[in-house]
């Protein structure tokens, strides 16, 4: 039997702590960057707060909170919903992605291992193809495994609509996505790519810079068009700026957070954070994610003292 409304309140916090970290999981997932899934978390539990004594439990509390912040998401793009994606590559053009933090997922309690959740950086970049609804049923079905007529249920459509939008999702991802659903999930790093991430990060030269990276090696930094190629690379990050590096992980990348120090300012301050794809020893793409909000995403701090 569901609590009496006396003990709602209780039972709404104990059930949000529950769920929470795979609740922000889903948000970025929808949203695809960490500072939008904070506001769609906070917003589910506010809304959730106010209708708590309209839930009447038919479904599970996981159900009710994940339907409530699929539908403040879809609330928040409306005004987008209609607007036409750009064609090539989202981790070239897209301003919205950005990387999940390694630290932010939950270990399992049973083994002590992270938790290999489906946060991997290219699947996250190709649900940018796909309007808000189709994301939103081909995340509820393809990833959480609910059925037809909850996604309906979720949406506020009927079942076949809501199977039309997860047809339609699925063949936009057959073109975008990685086709295995078994590399979905985020990829675990190595020592090796540990190593890499550290020489990268002390790398101040052209010729140690270069030595890192491969011959095709490509650098995605929205809205600017990317940089391809070994010598357009060595150039673009041996530029001789100062830069204050931390060695982190994202998305079961190597990830590098960065923090410039302008000519004249006392301080460093948070610019981009870089995720790296390692393959046979050497740097393929660096995906770099400008913005202060993306550091932060870190638990790092916007600016530092030198």
């Amino acid at each position: 039997m569901f609590p009496p409304s006396d003990e709602r309140a209780v039972w709404l916090r104990r059930s949000f702590d529950q769920h929470r970290g795979e609740l922000h999981r889903h948000c970025y997932r929808l949203a695809g960057n960490v500072a939008d899934a904070d506001d769609l978390v906070q917003e589910t539990f506010l809304r959730a707060w106010r209708s708590r004594d309209r839930f009447e439990g038919r479904a599970s509390a996981r159900t009710w909170l994940y339907r409530i912040a699929t539908n403040i998401f879809l609330d928040s793009r409306k005004a987008a919903s209609h607007r036409t994606v750009p064609s090539g590559d989202p981790l070239e053009w897209s301003t919205e992605l950005g990387p999940y933090p390694d630290t932010l997922l939950a270990d399992d309690p049973q083994t002590g291992l992270a938790a290999r959740e489906t946060v991997e950086l290219a699947l996250i970049a190709a649900l940018r193809y796909l309007p808000p609804r189709q994301r939103a049923a081909f995340v509820l079905r393809d990833i959480h495994g609910w059925t037809p007529q909850e996604i309906a249920t979720a949406l506020g459509t009927a079942v076949p609509a809501a199977n039309s939008l997860l047809q339609r999702a699925r063949g936009t991802l057959r073109r975008h996505a990685p086709s295995d659903p078994s590399d979905w999930r985020r990829p675990r790093l190595t020592s090796e790519d540990e190593a890499i991430l550290r020489r990268y990060a002390d790398a101040k030269d052209p010729e140690a810079v270069r030595t890192l990276l491969a011959a095709d090696v490509r650098i995605t930094m929205p809205p600017d068009p990317p940089v391809v190629g070994i010598d357009a690379a060595t150039e673009f990050l041996a530029r001789p700026l100062d830069w204050r590096t931390f060695p982190s992980s994202a998305n079961g990348r190597p990830a590098l957070i960065c923090y410039l120090r302008r000519l004249g300012s006392p301080l460093y301050e948070a610019l981009v954070v870089d995720v790296l794809r390692i393959e046979d020893g050497k740097i393929v793409e660096s995906n770099a994610f400008v913005g202060a909000r993306h550091v932060m995403a870190f638990g790092m701090p916007a600016r530092l003292e030198p």
